[in-house]
């Protein structure tokens, strides 16, 4: 199951990001979005773009979910270093910044 977690991420190219739930959904596991991000969590050292997992904080505004400070703030950093920008409010607008796959 992770696996396929992998594969749907390594898709989301730099400066886009995806919802825990939407990573769930692609991979073939809607509603799972908690082993989405179980996946991410275990993928240290793997090459998956993890930081491009976010969570939802509504339908238009995506955010940094790690309760770690360290995590968070290194999820934060290695997105902003690849122009993800955010919001006074810490929020990421998922208009701009969403990965919405093509089909290949």
């Amino acid at each position: 199951m992770h696996r396929d977690m992998y594969r749907v991420v390594r898709r989301i190219p730099r400066g886009k990001v995806a919802t825990y739930g939407q990573v769930a959904e692609l991979a073939g596991y809607p509603g799972a979005a908690r082993v989405a991000g179980a996946a991410m969590k275990a993928s240290a050292g793997s090459g998956v773009p993890w930081q491009r997992v976010v969570g939802r904080r509504s339908k238009t505004v995506g955010r940094v979910s790690i309760l770690d400070p360290i995590g968070g703030t290194t999820q934060r950093q290695l997105l902003e270093g690849e122009g993800v920008e955010f919001s006074d409010s810490d929020g990421i607008p998922m208009r701009r910044f969403g990965w919405l796959p093509v089909d290949d």
